[in-house]
Formats: structure tokens, C-alpha cells, sequence
């Protein structure tokens, strides 16, 4: 997994000794010798990942990791902290800071190379959210809003052994958290698929022997539903080979026995708003997506989505296009007032979705237009539904503020077979709609010719 690592350290050998080690392993690499230089390498080069000197004069790594993490632009870059230190508090220091690991040095190369490749992958997930979020803004859609910096309330999954639960337990209650504690990987996955089995973080507290808690870790990241739930890892110092095998299964973080309960706290805490603030992202998507496709006067599709759809049932079958038009509509507009106009496109709207199949597909096509698509409709019975949704508007008048309005709509089909193009089949349901208005209004017209598929491409072999 190619990669850009920024190397910050202020001493000359430690740059290159690490240099030459990520190289070795195809990263791109460059370095800072401060923390100033680095951050303004970050805003210049933007890495994948930062691995940070903790000891640097001026500015140390503490004091750079938290302006990283506090910049919007540079807060979702993962910082993994290389240190001589030894001391837990300074651990925790870092990670309140914002730091997504610790190594120690003389670092570990294998430890390294699974810390990156597990960072690099949550970056990816988080960079394509953060893109299409992006894309959103573009749209008019405002940005999510970073993640909270508290986790009450959040729901987290522990597997231990009942002494190590009540332990984990604890911790995570300090925070406000809500655990829920099992003991084998079978109530593990009853928890899972309980009604409302939905959790922030898993806690896999590895035991001395056995391997039934990795596959745990497995399944988690091959199913749709918990694929990107956080996994943390509880291990003895002695499970390395393990922990290293868990996050080329997909964990990501670990905590080494014996546990330190505010550096257990502090990670879990990581893993929380990484989780809630992708899930901002995803719920902000699909926001932006339902905006993207619909009218937001009547909340039916628009014509962009309604085009594409029709391409795509032309494709796949026989289609009926039905175009309709609001008869008179300037002049409920000029009488009522365009408030009340808008009213009556609401409305109009409601009665055209609601004699309507769940397979067809109806949008405001633009003014008091409306596009009708649908599939799979013999002619008869297109000519039926044209009539019916005719028959709904004309039979009640609209209430506005201003009165009510008496609206009738006319009505143009187009019965389309499969291989005709869109654009063709709405000139032919245009056309006959115009016929319809021609000949009264409050009618239904059927496209005079029939529409003809092209004919089949010849091989020339």
C-alpha cells in the first residue's frame, strides 16, 4: 500500500534511518526537522501519515500534533507519535492530543508497517467520505460538523472474561459510555444481531490461548453491517504476532496488559469520534444525494434523475412516458397569488404519487410540468393510469390560503419500446400532450405513430 509519510524529527539520523525504511517498502517520504517545518510541510505536501518526534525543541511533538488536529484541513491525517518515552501519562498526553498511535524507539519494523497499513486504510474510508462530502458543499449542502469531543451515551461491545469486562467496564462508564459486556464470541454475535444491536466501538480482549476472538475480528470487517464498526484489541505484551495479525484482519487500535485505564479510555474515545464523524459524513451523502435527485418544492424527483431513469428502463424494456401539464396554471397564479400556486403544484404533486405504482416513476420535469415513467405498463393499461390521474385532479379543487382552485391537467403518452431513446420518447409524449391541449385541455392523448426500436447492427463479419 503506496503511501505519503511525512518523517518529523529534529535529529538528522532519525530522519533518514526511517527514510530509508519506508522507501525500502515503496512510501513516498519526505521530512521536517521541527514541528513548525512540518506543519507547513503538511498545508504544502499533504501526507497520508505523520510520524512525529515527540522530544523536538520550540515546538515539540505534543504541541504540533495538537495544531494538526485542531485545523479542519489537516484533522483527519493520522499522527503516530515516535518516542523514546516510556512513561504511560505521556502516552495518554499524546492521545489526548489527538495522536492515533505511539511507537517506540528503536522502532519495530513490522510493528510499524502494520500501524501504517491499518491508519492508511481507515484514511482511505474517511478520504472518500470526506470527497463526496466535499462534492455535497459544491452543492449547496452544508458540511458536517466535526465530531463531539465527548462519547456519552455511545455503545460499545466488550468481549472478556468477566474480570476483564468489569475492568473494561469501568473505564468506558467514566466516560459515559454504555457498555455491553459478553463472554464468549457467541453472545458476541447474539449482541450483534439483537434488535438494536448497534454499537460505536468492540472491544476484543484477546485470551492467553485460542484465536475464536480474531475470527470474531474477521467476521466483524467481512459483513456490511459492522464493516466499519472500530475494532480495539486488548493483548499481553507476549500476543504481539497477534495484534500485528489483527490489523491485517482490520483492527484498529490496540491497548498492551496491563491495561491502563486512561489509556484504554483515551483510545476508545478516538475511535468514537472516528466513528461518529464518518457516520456524519455518510448520513450527510445521503442528504446531499436526495437533493441532488429531487424537486424541492414538491419533493418528487427531478428532470436529471427522471432523464437517467428513463434511459435506463429503455434499456431494460417497454416503457409509457407520460408528460402532464397543468392547464391554466398562470392564471391560478395571476388569481391566487404564487404562493398559492405553489399549493396547488404541492398537491398536484401528492395526487399524481399517490394513484401511482411503487415501481413507477413520477417528477416535476420543470414550471407545472410533470414526467410519468412507467415500466413494464401494456398499452391499455398505460392509457388506464393516464385516465385515472386525469380523473384525481379534476374531481376535487385544491384549497390555498386564498381559496380553492379548480385544476385540471392534460395529458400526453408516448407508448415507447425498449431500444427507442429518451429524448425520443419525451418529443413524442410532448407532442402528444400539445394535441391535447389543443383539443380542450383535461384530456388524455396518445402519441399518433407508434415509436420504432433501431434496427439491429449488422456484423460486418
Amino acid at each position: 500500500m503506496s503511501a505519503r509519510v511525512l518523517v518529523v524529527d529534529d535529529v538528522w539520523v532519525n530522519r533518514r534511518l526511517l527514510e530509508a525504511k519506508l522507501t525500502a517498502e515503496y512510501y513516498e517520504v519526505a521530512m521536517a526537522a521541527s514541528g513548525a517545518e512540518a506543519l507547513a510541510m503538511v498545508a504544502k505536501w499533504s501526507p497520508d501519515v505523520v510520524l512525529l518526534d515527540v522530544m523536538m525543541p520550540e515546538m515539540d511533538g505534543f504541541e504540533t500534533c495538537r495544531a494538526l488536529k485542531n485545523n479542519l484541513a489537516t484533522a483527519h491525517i493520522p499522527v503516530v507519535m515516535v518516542t523514546a518515552l516510556i512513561d504511560r501519562s505521556e502516552r495518554v498526553r499524546g492521545l489526548e492530543a489527538g495522536a492515533d498511535d505511539f511507537l517506540s524507539k528503536p522502532v519495530d519494523d513490522a510493528t510499524l508497517f502494520a500501524r501504517l497499513r491499518a491508519l492508511l486504510r481507515t484514511k482511505q474510508v474517511q478520504d472518500a467520505w470526506r470527497l463526496r462530502a466535499e462534492t455535497a458543499r459544491q452543492l449547496g449542502v452544508e458540511p458536517p460538523s466535526r465530531p463531539l469531543a465527548a462519547v456519552a451515551g455511545s455503545a460499545v461491545l466488550v468481549l472478556a472474561d468477566p474480570a476483564e469486562a468489569a475492568e473494561v467496564g469501568a473505564c468506558l462508564h467514566a466516560d459515559g459510555a454504555v457498555p455491553t459486556l459478553v463472554g464468549t464470541v457467541e453472545e458476541a454475535v447474539a449482541a450483534l444481531a439483537a434488535p438494536g444491536g448497534r454499537f460505536d466501538l468492540a472491544i476484543l480482549c484477546l485470551p492467553a490461548t485460542g484465536t475464536e476472538h480474531l475470527r470474531l475480528a474477521s467476521r466483524l470487517k467481512a459483513q456490511h453491517a459492522t464493516r466499519d464498526l472500530p475494532v480495539l484489541l486488548v493483548a499481553d505484551p507476549a500476543q504481539r504476532d497477534l495484534v500485528l495479525r489483527g490489523f491485517e484482519i482490520g483492527a484498529s487500535d490496540y491497548v498492551l496488559r496491563p491495561t491502563d485505564g486512561n489509556e484504554l479510555r483515551a483510545r476508545a474515545r478516538n475511535q468514537i469520534r472516528r466513528r461518529r464523524y464518518e457516520e456524519r459524513l455518510r448520513t450527510d451523502l445521503d442528504r446531499s444525494l436526495e437533493l441532488a435527485v429531487s424537486d424541492p418544492l414538491t419533493g418528487l424527483r427531478n428532470r436529471r434523475f427522471v432523464q437517467h431513469h428513463l434511459e435506463a428502463a429503455l434499456r431494460a424494456g417497454d416503457v409509457s412516458v407520460l408528460m402532464i401539464d397543468v392547464d391554466r396554471f398562470k392564471a391560478i397564479n395571476d388569481g391566487h397569488g404564487h404562493a398559492a400556486g405553489d399549493t396547488v403544484l404541492r398537491e398536484v404533486a401528492d395526487r399524481l404519487r399517490s394513484q401511482l405504482r411503487a415501481a413507477d416513476v413520477v417528477a416535476r420535469y420543470g414550471g407545472e410540468e410533470f414526467l410519468v415513467v412507467l415500466a413494464d405498463a401494456p398499452p391499455e393499461e398505460a392509457v388506464a393510469i393516464a385516465e385515472r390521474l386525469r380523473a384525481a385532479l379534476e374531481r376535487t379543487p385544491i384549497p390555498t390560503d386564498s381559496g380553492e382552485a379548480s385544476v385540471t391537467v392534460s395529458i400526453g403518452l408516448a407508448i415507447t419500446p425498449v431500444g427507442v431513446s429518451a429524448g425520443e420518447a419525451v418529443a413524442a409524449a410532448d407532442k402528444a400532450l400539445y394535441r391535447a391541449k389543443e383539443l380542450g385541455r383535461n384530456r388524455v392523448e396518445v402519441a399518433h405513430s407508434p415509436l420504432r426500436a433501431p434496427p439491429p447492427t449488422q456484423s460486418s463479419g
